[in-house]
């Protein structure tokens, strides 16, 4: 363990604001891995990423190599990307196929894939009379303390205790009902590659701006504007512009007045929800199409329930975002102090018009992609927010906006009416921060 040489860390963060070396500090980032990302329930991936027994895919929990894997008994298991000889990583590549079982490029030890020991080189004549053998539990590849998953959505936990998947993701739950729900099967399938994006910022910086309902009017606003200025020009000569435009228009249409008409929802763990339907139901034949087959498998009030579904974006604290309307996340993976990985997944409703699948696809490269100058926008901003919070230029971060004006119902902070641009999801996410950060001495 990391010997503390911080100052009292209760005394970083107060209600409404929180010291800049909360995203700077080394030390303090090396005690996040401990006492956050490598102890609470961190996403690894989808079962549909691994379909066939062998399939896996690696992940980083924390500052551990992981490996998520399909065994011969069809269950997804999440073990330690590390063989227990001379430590060597069992995979090498990002994805792939471990065939009938693992085995090291090392020295050809092998592993079944739950990670028990298979065989060793020279078993009886190399380690007779020493502690490596089949019956020693050090000789298996190390699985992770816990793994569940939820409709689909895998997740690890690399301690024993605390509460299940479940309780953990508490109402937050939501966002895999509803990305899975859209479905007129009921489940989803992962698109096969992601976008990855390297951010020369804090990992927390990311997880603050996703909730932050002020920024896009403000940050994306040349983006939208000019996107705009093609769209009513298309409409001028066609009567109608391509719905893609939109996607891009809605950043400079979509005012500050009417992000704060949505609200947050701020729940223990640090999760929070962004309300707010985005208009995302129009009324062509595409859509149209979708409806039936969803009503025809839902019923006509279950079909309602499931596309009137009141939220934008989902947090999940610490490590994912989601937009289940559009059938995306963003999976958060800390690199370092100053570095941050972005993995930006996206999802096929299963039984749904190939149509619907391509215009989620067009918003997903449009707008979430390390292409686009709505991704460029953020960017910059995170780098630019790291970099002036390393200066001397002041102590604190600001998360006043509408402070002291939260409504709290059962443990659970709403903001109040007409403030969608509430910095509420930041201080609730500090607020669990600081409750991980201090729970052990």
């Amino acid at each position: 363990m990391l010997q503390e040489n911080v100052a009292d860390l209760s005394k970083y963060v107060e209600p409404d604001r929180v010291r800049r070396e909360v995203y700077t500090d080394a030390q303090i980032y090396e005690l996040e891995m401990q006492r956050i990302h490598e102890k609470v329930w961190i996403y690894c991936g989808h079962e549909s990423q691994v379909p066939q027994p062998g399939d896996y895919y690696t992940v980083q929990i924390g500052r551990q190599p992981m490996v998520m894997v399909r065994g011969k008994d069809r269950k997804v298991h999440v073990l330690y990307n590390r063989c227990p000889h001379r430590g060597n990583m069992i995979c090498g590549d990002r994805h792939g196929s471990a065939g009938e079982f693992f085995r090291c490029s090392y020295h050809a030890w092998t592993f079944h894939h739950d990670g028990k020991l298979r065989s060793i080189p020279m078993m009886d004549s190399g380690y007779q009379g020493t502690r490596w053998g089949r019956d020693n539990p050090d000789c298996n590849m190390k699985p992770a303390a816990r793994v569940a998953a939820y409709r689909g959505f895998v997740f690890a936990s690399l301690v024993a205790d605390g509460p299940d998947l479940v309780e953990f993701l508490g109402r937050s739950k939501i966002a895999f009902d509803d990305i899975c729900d859209r479905s007129p099967e009921g489940e989803v399938e992962v698109v096969p590659n992601c976008f990855r994006v390297v951010q020369r910022s804090n990992w927390k910086i990311f997880l603050e701006n996703q909730l932050d309902a002020l920024h896009p009017s403000v940050t994306h606003q040349s983006t939208g504007r000019a996107a705009r200025e093609v769209e009513i020009e298309i409409e001028k000569r066609t009567g109608h512009a391509p719905l893609s435009y939109h996607m891009l228009s809605a950043f400079a249409t979509v005012t500050i007045d009417k992000w704060d008409a949505f609200q947050t929802l701020n729940y223990p763990y640090g999760h929070c929800i962004l309300t707010g339907y985005m208009g995302l139901r129009p009324k062509d034949p595409d859509t149209l199409e979708y409806e039936r087959v969803l009503a025809k498998a839902y019923g006509e009030k279950r079909k309602e329930e499931i596309l009137s579904t009141n939220i934008h974006h989902v947090l999940i604290y610490p490590g994912l975002s989601v937009q289940s309307p559009l059938q995306q996340l963003r999976a958060v993976r800390p690199l370092g102090v100053d570095k941050t990985l972005t993995e930006i997944w996206h999802f096929r409703l299963k039984g749904a018009p190939e149509p619907i699948y391509r215009r989620a696809l067009a918003y997903y490269n449009l707008v979430n992609s390390p292409s686009t100058m709505i991704n460029a926008d953020d960017l910059e901003n995170f780098w630019k927010c790291h970099s002036g919070l390393a200066s001397n230029g002041g102590d604190w971060v600001s998360f006043h906006r509408h402070y002291g004006r939260d409504l709290e119902k059962g443990g659970v902070v709403e903001t109040g009416p007409n403030m969608g641009t509430s910095e509420a999801p930041m201080r609730n996410q500090m607020k669990a921060w600081a409750q991980y950060m201090t729970a052990e001495k």
